[in-house]
């Protein structure tokens, strides 16, 4: 066997070696193999005119030889491909806590092998179909062991999650009315809007949908709007962000803060964990601040001018808030267009992200002209009013509700980051509007260790010790002792201490927030953990929208402009990017 040949056969060997071994490598370019092979006798003529100008060396082109000619390419490999084997490593130790009855470890691995596989969308794995496979996979065996068995509703104090009313909606299309394209051409061109409003034959498709079939939806979003609205106008003007993004809340949750998708993107703005941590919400076993109104509110806003930051541009942000920046990073760069609709026209965006700005937009041409729609007399709810009240040690919201006789319902409803009825050492917890001085004096009363388990009971007409403690199974001696009670009778009207005996672990009593709030570059940890280049960045426009400012209403229409960029990929869907 001639050099030539062993070289050629040597390297087959290495490469089956490494493909057997289960190592993927990039594939080179054809000009960098040819360099690692012995030239040909058709190619000494070529080496003998090394020193030739390079009209004379590219008079006859080099063959490639046959036996590379034929072999099989590698496949890509991407940080994407690395950040899912994490996940899935992830993922099968999840599994094996779970097996051992271990349900806790098992539920906090899951939740980070889901948030590690949509870290990996924003990565970009080679294969965009086999990764949709896994993650789908992934989420419905998560979905399934937890409802068989971690716990999915363990008692009445444990959260409830609402569906996110998005996902229903976010693959379909709906048909055009005829009689609606100059009557809405008439309304937006008349609108005063912040965010420029673009109306074609989508736009009106989900204008026919939220007028007809999805009428309710709309109408029951708007009341439950009423609750959050003032604070969320006030949020968003303070952070420099049109006012009309408040309609990514109406679409993402129809603002219910503990709305949950099926891609565990969580809370009014269904962040997903990672993304959240970016931004400052804390998350553990006791609370969620994903489903906080106010702190996710703060969140997107800023979120959401970052990304304006990058891309100049609302819908390219908008795009990107739905399905994660280096999507529609990779989007423009394969095509060379920072524009949302060429972009949605070459079909280089996730289907649902295609459908998610001519959402907000349907939305925000109905609520700016309610009456053309018959949805102007829509009574909204009246807006949440509460005291805050610090809180020093973990302490049982039963307790605050006996200590304020507000109902527990409504406590959870101004607390929907509570996830167990306990709220943590650091929690600034909401009470209605003037029982903050109320709870503060009552908990004086109940000694600071044992506010994460004591109940607080007003004695009523016919109660007994005996009673009293048959219904917190608590032993009548117990209540007398507790309560320095002269009697063994339970006077009316006067409050006891329950010594009750439900207790928390030492996690409720580490602070709640354990990360600061801050605004970041988006994606940057992507970024920094994967080694990839920095994002692309479009030039930004000045705008009347400057950063952290209040921002003013822009008159007109007419969309930023953005400069076409460089030219990749497309990746998943809903809640990716969030």
């Amino acid at each position: 066997m001639d050099v030539r040949m062993k070289t050629i056969f040597s390297c087959s060997l290495v490469a089956a070696a490494l493909t057997t071994a289960g190592c993927v490598i990039s594939q080179q370019p054809k000009a960098q193999l040819r360099a690692f092979v012995p030239p040909s006798p058709r190619s000494a003529t070529l080496l003998a005119l090394a020193d030739a100008p390079p009209a004379a060396l590219s008079a006859e082109p080099r063959a490639e030889p046959a036996v590379l000619a034929g072999m099989p390419s590698l496949p890509r490999w991407t940080a994407g491909d690395s950040m899912v084997q994490r996940a899935e490593v992830t993922f099968d130790s999840a599994k094996r806590l779970y097996q051992a009855e271990d349900f806790a470890g098992a539920r906090h691995n899951f939740d980070e092998a889901v948030d590690q596989m949509l870290e990996a969308s924003d990565l970009d794995p080679a294969d965009r179909q086999d990764y949709q496979r896994r993650l789908e996979d992934m989420v419905e065996t998560v979905h399934g062991l937890d409802v068989a068995g971690m716990g999915a509703t363990p008692d009445s104090q444990d959260a409830k999650y609402e569906k996110a009313p998005l996902e229903d909606i976010l693959q379909m299309t709906f048909p055009v009315d005829p009689k609606l394209k100059n009557r809405v051409r008439e309304q937006a061109a008349a609108t005063v809007s912040q965010l420029p409003l673009t109306v074609n034959d989508t736009v009106l498709g989900y204008i026919n949908y939220f007028s007809n079939r999805g009428r309710g939806t709309v109408i029951a979003a708007t009341q439950r709007s009423g609750r959050y609205r003032q604070m969320i106008q006030r949020v968003l003007e303070e952070e420099g962000v049109p006012q009309e993004l408040i309609h990514l809340a109406q679409a993402e949750s129809g603002f219910m803060p503990r709305a949950m998708s099926r891609m565990s993107a969580g809370g009014m703005w269904q962040f997903i964990s990672l993304r959240g941590q970016e931004y400052g919400l804390a998350r553990n076993r006791y609370i969620d601040e994903r489903m906080d109104p106010e702190k996710a509110t703060r969140a997107a806003a800023r979120h959401l001018h970052d990304l304006y930051d990058q891309f100049g541009d609302w819908y390219l942000a908008i795009a990107a808030y739905n399905c994660g920046p280096m999507v529609v990073q990779n989007a423009v760069e394969r095509t060379g267009f920072a524009d949302f609709w060429e972009l949605r026209n070459r079909g280089v965006l996730p289907a649902e992200t295609t459908n998610y700005v001519p959402i907000i937009l349907a939305m925000t041409i109905i609520e700016k002209n309610a009456a053309g729609y018959g949805l102007d007399n829509i009574q909204m709810d009246p807006p949440l009013e509460y005291d805050t009240v610090d809180l020093s040690v973990p302490t049982n919201l039963s307790l605050v509700s006996d200590l304020t006789e507000t109902p527990l319902p409504q406590l959870t409803e101004l607390n929907p980051a509570v996830l167990h009825g306990i709220a943590p050492e650091g929690y600034s917890l909401r009470v209605p509007k003037g029982t903050g001085p109320l709870l503060s004096s009552g908990l004086e009363m109940i000694p600071v260790q044992h506010r994460d388990a004591w109940r607080m009971h007003r004695v009523e007409t016919g109660e007994t010790l005996a009673s009293i403690g048959k219904r917190f199974g608590v032993a009548p001696a117990s209540l007398v002792a507790t309560n320095n009670l002269k009697t063994a009778e339970a006077p009316e009207g006067e409050r006891l201490l329950i010594p009750t005996a439900m207790r928390v672990d030492p996690a409720a009593r580490r602070p709640a927030v354990t990360t600061a709030t801050r605004r970041t570059t988006v994606g940057a940890s992507a970024v920094a953990k994967s080694g990839v280049p920095a994002p692309f960045k479009t030039p930004v426009r000045p705008v009347a929208l400057s950063p952290r400012a209040p921002s003013k209403p822009v008159a007109g229409n007419s969309r930023p402009s953005t400069a076409p960029a460089a030219p990749s990929a497309m990746i998943l869907a809903h809640s990716v990017g969030k």
